[in-house]
């Protein structure tokens, strides 16, 4: 068994596109488009095969952002080793995506940083 994809719901498609594109090398499907219920979704593909989708609809709302919250917390990208971690960090901050977290080895024994992608969406980067 495996998770074939995870889905996230986000205001501004084509902008959460191109960051997972940029920052993750990232290739996205062709734009599906629901005429019914104005349903849109990109298929997001990593190099490892993981999916994540990204869908806008108009009814769909904000959540607040400033807070922790009851379901899915975070979204954990391996990075393959520690100077990846370091260096997408550094990256990231530079242009202004906010760090959550910085790079440190957690309890558990995770070699991380935590970044908030452009809505708010916490990013574990992780070797």
């Amino acid at each position: 068994m495996k998770i074939e994809h995870i889905g996230l719901w986000v205001k501004d498609l084509e902008n959460m596109r191109t960051f997972y594109e940029t920052y993750f090398n990232a290739t996205a499907s062709e734009l599906y488009h629901n005429t019914k219920t104005s349903f849109h979704s990109y298929f997001l593909t990593f190099a490892d095969g993981a999916r994540l989708e990204i869908m806008q609809r108009e009814d769909v709302i904000d959540r607040n952002l400033e807070n922790e919250m009851l379901g899915f917390a975070h979204l954990a990208i391996s990075l393959g080793t520690k100077d990846n971690v370091d260096n997408l960090t550094n990256i990231l901050v530079m242009e202004g995506y906010t760090l959550l977290s910085p790079v440190r080895t957690t309890g558990d024994g995770y070699y991380e940083s935590v970044i908030a992608d452009p809505e708010g969406n916490r990013l574990e980067l992780t070797v």
